[in-house]
């Protein structure tokens, strides 16, 4: 019981970040499930990307659009190259071993990281 509301809580958390700044699966729940619950690499990814099947978004969407801050067009095109990329990213991911899987996203959020706080 307290694993199932310790995950929830970090589906609360993540949820919350993603509707105020954007920040969500990969940034929140990836890292807390390899570094808190002990997930591998692989699994946490797989687990992160599950969560996003359902319209997990569709209440902050749903606020930012009525503010008019939502983009239908550029989101339906994001959506299609999320989706092709999806699965080439998956086919590449799960044949890496799990260490170099790891470094590749931390790599990637440092690389993020230090641009977010430079600027452009």
């Amino acid at each position: 019981m307290t694993q199932i509301l310790l995950y929830i809580l970090l589906g609360l958390l993540a949820g919350v970040l993603s509707g105020l700044i954007g920040l969500g699966g990969g940034i929140i729940v990836l890292p807390a499930l390899v570094l808190i619950f002990g997930l591998s690499q692989h699994l946490a990814q797989g687990t992160t990307l599950a969560m996003l099947l359902p319209p997990i978004g569709i209440l902050a969407v749903w606020t930012y659009y009525g503010k008019g801050f939502v983009d239908v067009k550029i989101a339906a095109l994001l959506c299609v190259g999320f989706v092709l990329g999806g699965y080439i990213g998956a086919k590449i991911a799960v044949n890496l071993p799990a260490a170099t899987l790891q470094k590749v996203f931390g790599v990637a959020l440092l690389l993020i990281s230090v641009k977010m706080i430079l600027g452009k």
